[in-house]
């Protein structure tokens, strides 16, 4: 009896152990979201936190409002580096780097093809990564790198990701089977190419387009054709294995983690995205998209194996919905 007594004892202590290991990690992944740090100073903090932790009608806002207060910090810190191409100069040309001349008939030395800095091939890779876009030379809207676009418009977000969504809410949040329905290709075919021509002046409004289908198709489309996806090639593999890891807290710190190593422009971009489609859930009950559903749409159109492999894709497929729906379920949390 007494035997089994310390054996019950044990298994009680190891539970209890097990539940305040866990219900730390939460804290500590509410933490990070807050941008707080766990330490002796942050001590008087803690109490807090717990309190939100327990109560997630308090965090969601609070949580989101954090998020919105470091976008101006984000969008200083957008960095690109230069596109530097092999370029024939006619005429002398000074290197803009180093000032001396560039010798030669044909191809003296590389020009971006974003901000139009000249400089040696030498000097290339040297140059700090801080090219400013000239809206003269980009040249279209779709299939132009995301940061690109962002820094050459100096917004936060791509002003199609921002059009598109502001007329989704507008006249289409109830709309069955949004964001699963496909629009006619010919018209978003059209939006594409009214945002190449008139950027931000794009009528994208029910006058011009009643099916809202069409402009979801049009914002999937942007999505899909981005040379470098929302999530990254080089942390793809990273947010596939967090999705294969067993437990739930650990998949979401994982997540956390490779959310936190995005370039600027794209953690935006994402933010922003599944902010949205969380207010998409919402309405479930007549556009019949819940988050799951919704992973499955967008898996795809986010996330892209850096091979382009249709085997590795297909294997995958199961990941990058699950990655996208817990980024949906827990927006408030893991942005």
């Amino acid at each position: 009896m007494e035997a089994e007594a310390s054996r019950g004892g044990l298994e009680g202590e190891l539970i209890a152990r097990m539940a305040k290991r866990q219900e730390r990690r939460r804290q500590e992944l509410l933490a990070l979201a807050l941008g707080v740090k766990i330490g002796c100073k942050g001590n008087l903090l803690w109490k807090p936190i717990k309190l939100l932790a327990s109560c997630p009608q308090i965090s969601s806002p609070v949580v989101r409002r954090s998020a919105l207060k470091d976008t101006p910090e984000k969008l200083s810190s957008y960095e690109k580096i230069h596109n530097f191409k092999v370029h024939t100069f006619r005429g002398p040309h000074w290197c803009e780097y180093c000032a001396n001349f560039m010798w030669g008939l044909i191809a003296q030395g590389v020009r971006c093809s974003d901000c139009g800095l000249n400089v040696h091939k030498q000097c290339s890779k040297l140059v700090p990564s801080d090219c400013q876009p000239d809206l003269r030379r980009i040249k279209k809207v779709y299939s132009c790198d995301l940061t690109t676009l962002v820094k050459a418009h100096n917004t936060t977000r791509p002003m199609v990701v921002d059009m598109c969504i502001r007329e989704i809410e507008l006249r289409g949040m109830k709309s069955e089977g949004l964001y699963r329905v496909s629009g006619f290709s010919e018209h978003i075919e059209d939006v594409r190419l009214a945002f190449d021509r008139d950027g931000e002046k794009a009528d994208i409004s029910g006058s011009a387009y009643a099916d809202i289908n069409i402009i979801a198709g049009a914002l999937k489309l942007y999505l899909r054709d981005l040379p470098i996806p929302v999530i990254t090639f080089d942390l793809y593999s990273k947010f596939i294995q967090a999705a294969r890891l067993p437990n739930a807290e650990s998949r979401l710190e994982a997540i956390h983690e490779g959310l936190l190593q995005l370039p600027p422009a794209h953690y935006e971009t994402l933010r922003y995205l599944m902010a949205h489609l969380k207010r998409v859930t919402t309405f479930e009950k007549y556009n019949l998209m819940n988050a799951e559903n919704l992973g499955i749409v967008f898996g795809p159109t986010l996330m892209q194996p850096p091979e382009q492999n249709a085997l590795t894709t297909l294997n995958d497929m199961r990941q990058q919905k699950l990655v996208v729906q817990l980024m949906i379920e827990h927006e408030d949390v893991l942005f």
